[in-house]
C-alpha cells in the first residue's frame, strides 16, 4: 500500500523588489524618438523607468530580490524547496536562469524557469500551488525581466514603455489555500504579436538576423492592446464566477502593467472600481514579468492590503497567454514543514 500525499493549502509569508539604480525618463527620450513628456503620458502613463547599467543581469536582479524576500520571511536560503524563476529575457539560451539565481542564493532543492512572458509571476504562483499540494514546504518565486537591452534604441512603440526590475515572493504551506480561484489560457495563433523572432531554433542566430536586427522585441501594438483587454476582461468573468463574486467584491486588482490605457480599459470593461486598482506604471513603466510583484511589494509595505482581503492577479503577456487568480489575503495559518 502506498501512502497518501500530503496536501496543503499555500499562502505568502515574505516578499521584496530590486529596481536598478538607472532611472530613464521622458524627457530623456524625447530627444532620440521624437515625441515629448505629454505624448509619452498620454499613450502610456509612464514618467520614468529604470534601467540596469553595466554589470547588472535578469539573474543579478533576481539574485537581490529574492534575497530581501528570504530576509523578510526569515527564511535561510537552504530553507527553500524550489526556486521558480519567472522570465522572457533569460540571462542565456541554456542553462536556466534560475540556476544561475540557485548557485549565487544558495537554495535547496530544485529550481526552474517559467516563461509566459509578462504574465510569468501569475503563472509561477499557481504552478508553486500545485507543487505546495504535494510537497508542502517553502517555495521562493521570483519575476524578473531585463527588457531594456532587446529593445531597438530606434524603437518608439516599445522604447517608451520598458523598464528594468524583479519582484519576489517566499511562498509557505497553510492549512488553507490563499488562492481562491483562477484561469488561464493561451492563444498561440497571436504569437506574431509580440515577439523577438531570432536566436532559437526556429530562426538561429546569423549574420543577416544581426544586420536585420531580429534579435530586437517586436510589436504589433494595436494587435496587443485589442488581446490583451479581451483576453484579460474574459479571464477576469470567468475567475469571478468560478468563485461566485462580483466585480465590486475584489478588494483589489493587481494587473499587469504594461500600458496605462490597457490598463483602464481592462478596468471599465470588468466594472471593477478604479479605486481598487494597484498600479505603479507611472515610476517603473513595464517591467514584464517582475511588474506584478514589484506592485505587490510596494502595496504592502505601504500598508495597503489587509488579512481578508481579495486580490485579483490579472496577467498577460506575449504568447498571448492570459492568468488570472483570486487571492485571499492571509486566509488559514501557517503550518510546520518538514526540513
Amino acid at each position: 500500500m502506498t501512502a497518501e500525499p500530503r496536501v496543503s493549502g499555500i499562502g505568502i509569508i515574505g516578499w521584496g523588489k530590486y529596481l536598478p539604480e538607472g532611472r530613464l525618463t521622458n524627457a530623456d527620450l524625447s530627444a532620440r524618438l521624437g515625441v515629448d513628456d505629454d505624448w509619452i503620458v498620454r499613450r502610456t502613463g509612464i514618467r520614468e523607468r529604470r534601467i540596469v547599467g553595466p554589470g547588472e543581469t535578469t539573474a543579478s536582479l533576481a539574485v537581490e530580490a529574492g534575497r530581501r524576500a528570504l530576509e523578510h520571511a526569515g527564511l535561510r536560503p537552504d530553507q527553500i524547496s524550489h526556486l521558480i524563476l519567472a522570465s522572457g529575457t533569460p540571462e542565456q539560451l541554456s542553462p536556466a536562469t534560475s540556476a544561475f539565481v540557485q548557485n549565487e542564493l544558495g537554495t535547496a532543492g530544485g529550481a526552474h524557469d517559467v516563461n509566459a512572458e509578462c504574465a510569468g509571476f501569475a503563472y509561477g504562483f499557481v504552478v508553486a500551488a500545485g507543487l505546495m499540494a504535494i510537497d508542502p514546504r517553502p517555495i521562493l518565486l521570483i519575476g524578473t525581466d531585463t527588457h531594456s537591452l532587446v529593445v531597438d534604441p530606434e524603437d518608439r512603440d516599445l522604447g517608451v514603455l520598458i523598464g528594468d526590475g524583479a519582484g519576489a515572493v517566499v511562498l509557505a504551506p497553510h492549512d488553507r489555500s490563499w488562492l481562491q480561484a483562477w484561469d488561464m489560457g493561451c492563444d498561440g495563433t497571436k504569437v506574431d504579436s509580440l515577439k523577438i523572432p531570432a536566436g532559437g531554433s526556429r530562426l538561429p542566430a546569423s549574420e543577416a538576423t544581426l544586420r536585420d536586427k531580429q534579435h530586437y522585441a517586436q510589436i504589433k501594438g494595436n494587435e496587443i492592446y485589442l488581446n490583451a483587454v479581451r483576453f484579460t476582461v474574459g479571464s477576469v468573468k470567468r475567475t469571478l464566477e468560478s468563485a461566485n463574486l462580483k466585480a465590486e467584491d475584489i478588494d483589489h486588482l493587481l494587473p499587469h502593467q504594461a500600458n496605462m490605457r490597457i490598463i483602464d480599459s481592462i478596468l471599465e470593461r470588468s466594472n471593477v472600481p478604479r479605486e481598487r486598482l494597484i498600479t505603479n506604471i507611472e515610476y517603473y513603466g513595464n517591467t514584464g514579468a517582475a511588474s506584478m510583484p514589484i506592485a505587490l511589494a510596494e502595496a504592502l509595505d505601504a500598508g495597503r492590503i489587509k488579512r481578508g482581503d481579495r486580490v485579483m492577479f490579472a496577467a498577460f503577456g506575449a504568447g498571448m497567454v492570459w492568468l488570472t487568480a483570486l487571492i485571499e489575503w492571509g486566509a488559514g495559518e501557517p503550518t510546520e514543514w518538514a526540513s
